[in-house]
C-alpha cells in the first residue's frame, strides 16, 4: 500500500511518499498553498496520486503538547476532508508533535544544513517524511 504523507501548514504542504511495500518514507516536495485564495494545492496532489499510484494519505495531526486539539488540528482535518471528497481514498492521521523541531535538528546534524534559509525550503518535506515514517513504523506488521 503506497501512501502520501502530508505536513499541512498555513502556507505550504510538505509531501513525502512511501515505497510500494510501505516500509520507508522519502521526501517529494513542498507545495505552496494560499488559503485566502482557496488554493490548497489539490491539482498538484492529484498529479502525485497518479504518478505514485497512491492508496491513501497520512496527515500530521499537530496536537498541543498537552494532547488537546488546537486550530492547527482543525486545519489538518479540514484538509483531510478535502482529500477524501476529491480522491475517495482513506485518510489516516498521525500525531506530529515536535516533528518540525525534529526535522530542523536532523537537517542541521545529519544533512549539515546550517543556513536557516536553506533549511526552510525543505523542512516541511522532512516533517512529512517523519510523519509518514512514524505512521509506517507504528502500523507495520512484522
Amino acid at each position: 500500500m503506497r501512501l502520501l504523507g502530508l505536513d499541512v501548514g498555513s502556507k505550504t504542504v510538505g509531501v513525502a511518499v512511501s515505497d510500494p511495500l510501505g516500509i520507508t518514507a522519502q521526501e517529494v516536495e513542498t507545495i505552496p498553498i494560499d488559503e485566502s485564495k482557496f488554493n490548497f494545492g489539490i491539482k498538484r496532489i492529484k498529479r502525485l496520486v497518479r504518478e505514485y499510484e497512491i492508496d491513501g494519505f497520512v496527515l500530521g495531526l499537530p496536537k498541543n503538547m498537552d494532547g488537546s486539539d488546537g486550530p492547527s488540528v482543525a486545519r489538518s482535518k479540514s484538509y483531510g476532508e478535502r482529500l477524501t471528497k476529491k480522491f475517495s481514498l482513506p485518510v489516516y492521521y498521525n500525531d506530529e508533535r515536535l516533528t518540525t523541531k525534529q526535522a530542523d535538528r536532523l537537517l542541521i546534524q545529519e544533512a549539515g544544513i546550517h543556513d536557516r534559509t536553506k533549511r526552510k525550503k525543505v523542512i516541511d518535506q522532512m516533517a512529512a517524511v517523519l510523519i509518514l515514517q512514524n505512521y509506517l513504523d507504528k502500523t507495520r506488521k512484522d
